[in-house]
């Protein structure tokens, strides 16, 4: 008898979604002093776990369940039970418990598996493609998207006779899921999910829960994804429960009945992966903000933010170079690097930024060639008006084709320097360009530089970055001392539309 053998899997983080209804009539009849009580104490254990107060990683949010099932979900992500277990408890020691009956619950964990890479599960092998490696840890240690409408279900994948998801070789198994994965691309920037594993931690076999700002792209998706065989012929589904996302501090307004307003929790943002890989529904779009380094707009010193950040600007702004502020341009930059095609790279992004463009937060995003080395890599930059928006598409672009590195993310210790938002005026181009080759050869001598690019917008040559890389911080503060700098920052202010905005990267290097 043939045994199938099953794909391996590693998990991250635990979930919970619990579920809860109020006791409406003991909430009315309350003494006003009660409901306050209540009411303080509910926002408090709240916000602390938004916060993640109580564990070193994870993530919470909170929701108002739309229809019978439940009015209140609040949804848990740690690195351990007995995180998830203490949060359980607690609630239980607040005022808003006592006016709460638990209507439901479920319990899963995060996952990947061999379906999305094999080499990842190889003794020995190394994941060599870094949109991969972000992708995966974004699988397996997700954070709650900050859209308004959210939709959860519970589903297996169907074990009839002449349907046996787990009678299917792997590779057609794998074909499955893929295609059906290629389904959730199309709502790129639109719908974003957690997918997490419960076979043995509760009744199903997933749990799904899809996040967006416009619930009617949510029922677009499944419904598309309803006539594909992946779901068609193989999946089973628990009850859908649909909520909307507030911030613990519209508590009360949620208790009152009045409309729970949306602010106070982050401006919509992008997916960020789409992949055809679990035995899960095969959703695959979007699995939350993967890490790395996002700079600009009100930190735009970058790299090291903090202490160093700042002192790097103050610095700058005393040598007459305009730093960013740190408080009063909310831009947000995303910047990473990639071999592949540039022409393939621009469709990769013209069709990702007709799905950005539905997000208020989205200012720009485009694909920078360089204007002298025909071999160098291409840039690609993405600008946000918050950094959980530039933080979500930083993981959403690093699945684009032959990405080798992230602005930040060198794998040797160095320091880098991003002056971006060099808009040449059309008639002094020329100018510029020439400028820069001679800025090149002086940078060539100077000790401790690496290399400095110029990057030129595809669709406009006339918006430039500017990106070098040093052997350290100091090496790169010498060169912005120099009165060759000094007198190029000059010059700039007759050719440039508007003044550079400058973004410091770093791998760790002081």
């Amino acid at each position: 008898m043939e045994r199938r053998q099953p794909p391996q899997t590693e998990e991250g983080w635990y979930v919970l979604h619990d579920f809860r209804s109020i006791d409406w009539d003991a909430w009315r009849d309350a003494p006003d002093h009660r409901r306050s009580q209540a009411i303080d104490e509910g926002i408090e254990y709240l916000a602390a776990a938004e916060r993640v107060d109580d564990a070193d990683e994870g993530d919470s949010a909170t929701f108002s369940v739309l229809g019978h099932k439940a009015d209140l979900l609040v949804l848990h992500l740690r690195p351990t039970l007995a995180d998830i277990d203490a949060l359980e408890r607690s609630f239980e020691h607040t005022a808003l418990a006592a006016f709460t009956e638990r209507e439901d619950s479920y319990l899963s964990v995060t996952e990947v598996s061999g379906y999305m890479s094999q080499e990842y599960f190889e003794e020995g092998e190394e994941v060599e493609d870094t949109g991969m490696k972000r992708y995966i840890e974004t699988r397996i240690k997700p954070s709650v998207p900050d859209s308004e409408f959210m939709s959860f279900y519970p589903m297996d994948k169907r074990r009839a006779a002449e349907d046996n998801w787990y009678d299917l070789p792997f590779d057609e198994r794998a074909e499955h899921l893929s295609s059906h994965g290629e389904i959730g691309k199309q709502y790129a920037g639109r719908v974003t999910q957690i997918i997490s594993g419960s076979i043995g931690l509760d009744d199903y076999e997933w749990g799904v829960t899809l996040f967006g700002n416009d619930p009617t792209d949510v029922k677009d998706l499944l419904y598309e994804m309803r006539f594909d065989p992946s779901t068609s012929r193989y999946a089973e589904f628990g009850q859908f429960i649909s909520a909307r996302r507030f911030p613990p501090e519209n508590l009360g307004a949620f208790l009152a009945g009045e409309p729970v307003p949306q602010e106070g929790a982050s401006s919509p943002h992008p997916s960020d992966h789409h992949h055809g890989n679990s035995d899960s529904d095969g959703h695959h779009h979007g699995d939350g903000e993967s890490g790395g380094h996002h700079h600009g707009g009100d930190d735009e010193s970058g790299g090291h933010h903090g202490d160093d950040g700042e002192s790097v600007r103050t610095e700058l702004e005393e040598l007459g170079v305009y730093a960013g502020q740190p408080h009063g341009e909310d831009i947000h930059a995303v910047v990473l690097y990639s071999a592949a095609d540039p022409d393939e790279l621009y469709d990769e992004i013209d069709g990702l930024r007709a799905n950005f463009d539905h997000y208020d937060t989205h200012v720009k995003t485009a694909v920078y060639e360089s204007t002298g080395d025909e071999d160098a890599e291409t840039g690609i930059v993405s600008l946000w008006e918050t950094e959980r928006a530039a933080n979500t598409a930083a993981g959403f672009l690093a699945d684009l084709p032959d990405v080798v590195r992230q602005a930040g993310d060198d794998e040797d210790d160095s320091w880098g320097t991003m002056g971006m938002f060099y808009t040449v005026k059309p008639e002094h181009r020329g100018d510029f360009l020439g400028t820069f080759d001679e800025a090149g050869e002086l940078l060539a001598e100077m000790d401790g530089h690496r290399k400095t690019d110029l990057l030129a917008n595809r669709e406009d040559e006339n918006d430039m970055f500017i990106a070098s890389r040093w052997d350290s911080r100091e090496d790169a503060m010498q060169f912005f001392r120099s009165d060759a700098f000094a007198e190029t920052v000059e010059w700039g202010r007759d050719v440039l539309a508007d003044r550079p905005r400058h973004v410091f990267l770093s791998s760790g290097q002081d």
